[in-house]
């Protein structure tokens, strides 16, 4: 369902970047099925990831098949960007996109190509070669696109707050006065009788109320309930049904 998973933000490294190399070490020598998972680093965060399906996703989104909505929060109000609006956080965020692509895309089954200039392939105690660290902390601070909009981005969210590293006060300021709402997606598990099945989250992201008074109606809302209902499809064998719910949030405190 999700090329990208973030594990931990912040946790205890390397002690968790070791614990997970030995999971899926293990798990690898078991199955076939997980020959494609990695472990990823960004700084002090750490993700799962299917290393074809995020060249896929890379693709697409350089190609706009994946309907990525920005969110300039430089500014206040916030405002959506349209494709051909000049940045230097929007001509930053195409370059780590392009990056991304160049990293994944030449071969996403080898992790021996995984590695170009910026990036290191480390392995954790106890792990096989098979399952190296894919680290990009080095690659990633020498753009100006700060991690969170990044994150958007990998993570799948429909919608990315874009902004940089120099106008981290200003995106945290203007977010925190603005009303927002809450999308929420959530799952339940195929085979389980309908009285049963318990509804999981799979992922939630906030936009601005302002930007998004039609709530689940706003066409990129309908855009992305479509995309996900079609990766249901492709694994109905592990999942039954999904829905998006939308409810609103005042505005609070945010850390970005």
């Amino acid at each position: 369902m999700r090329p990208v998973v973030m594990v931990d933000y912040g946790g205890k490294m390397p002690e968790l970047q070791e614990q997970l190399c030995s999971f899926l070490d293990s798990c690898q020598k078991e199955s076939p099925v997980f020959e494609l998972l990695k472990v990823m680093v960004i700084e002090d965060m750490i993700y799962f990831i299917h290393a074809r399906a995020l060249a896929e996703f890379v693709k697409s989104s350089l190609n706009l098949e994946t309907e990525v909505v920005l969110i300039d929060v430089e500014q206040d109000p916030p405002k959506m960007m349209a494709q051909n609006y000049k940045s230097s956080a929007a001509a930053e965020f195409l370059s780590i996109q392009k990056k991304f692509y160049s990293l994944f895309h030449s071969n996403p089954v080898k992790r021996d190509l995984l590695q170009c200039e910026g990036t290191e392939t480390r392995t954790g105690t106890g792990t096989s070669n098979s399952t190296g660290v894919i680290d990009l902390s080095s690659w990633i601070q020498e753009t100006e696109v700060t991690i969170p909009a990044i994150n958007g981005w990998l993570l799948g969210y429909p919608v990315v707050y874009l902004f940089c590293k120099e106008h981290i006060e200003d995106a945290v300021c203007n977010l925190s006065t603005k009303s927002l709402n809450l999308y929420q997606i959530f799952v339940s598990r195929s085979g389980i009788p309908s009285r049963g099945a318990q509804c999981e989250e799979l992922m939630s992201f906030t936009v601005p109320y302002d930007l998004s008074l039609e709530g689940r109606n706003e066409p990129w809302a309908k855009s992305f309930l479509l995309r996900m209902q079609a990766k249901l499809e492709t694994c109905k064998q592990v999942w039954g049904s999904l829905k998006m719910e939308v409810s609103g949030c005042y505005p609070q405190a945010i850390v970005l």
